[in-house]
């Protein structure tokens, strides 16, 4: 058995929890509840820079981070079920991938600028910074939403905005129309996604 070190609000965690049960590997992970914020937590045995989500395999190999992890399980699953395979398609995926993964980290940075930051430290110009990275990456995600056979760009965006609706109210869906379409049509598909939702 395996087990994946996460939060159930990490939207990386997330997108592995999903991406296992989209490559039918659910059976073969364990999930275990991580809290980074806590320096005697497991997570800084299995990865020395203490972040989620950590797959820890039986024989005691640990693999991060998420896009690492998606990897390794599309390679259990068989090989192009996560990434499409034929290079093409493998490299649009995964840029796609990674710009939704931009958009779920220049989230997470607002969110701990607020949180871990002393108010009086804290600068204006950082989580604007972060925020502006949000702004152009739903705007090109509202333009070309995901599209053909789902993959983990298509979990990756998702997971990116469900972070968005847990830590930011959902203030997102008011100028993105067909990215909230595009959701909804994703959560009917994908059970998954509504089964791992923090809210």
């Amino acid at each position: 058995m395996m087990v994946l070190r996460s939060s159930p609000a990490s939207p990386f965690g997330r997108k592995v929890i999903i991406a296992a049960a989209f490559a039918g590997l659910t059976d073969k992970i364990e999930v275990i509840a991580t809290n980074t914020s806590d320096s005697a937590d497991a997570i800084f045995k299995y990865n020395p820079l203490g972040k989620i989500p950590a797959l820890t395999l039986p024989n005691g190999a640990t693999y991060f981070d998420s896009a690492v992890i998606v990897d390794y399980l599309d390679y259990l699953a068989g090989g192009g079920v996560l990434v499409p395979a034929a290079p093409a398609d493998r490299f649009k995926t995964l840029t796609l991938a990674a710009l939704a993964d931009g958009i779920a980290d220049a989230s997470l940075l607002q969110v701990y600028e607020r949180r871990l930051r002393e108010v009086e430290k804290q600068d204006p110009k950082w989580p604007a910074w972060q925020e502006g990275k949000v702004i152009r990456g739903l705007a090109a995600l509202e333009n070309a939403p995901p599209a053909g056979a789902r993959t983990i760009a298509h979990i990756a965006v998702a997971c990116a905005l469900g972070y968005l609706d847990l830590r930011f109210a959902g203030s997102w869906r008011k100028d993105h129309p067909n990215l909230v379409k595009w959701l909804e049509d994703f959560s009917v598909e994908i059970p998954t996604y509504a089964a791992t939702n923090a809210q």
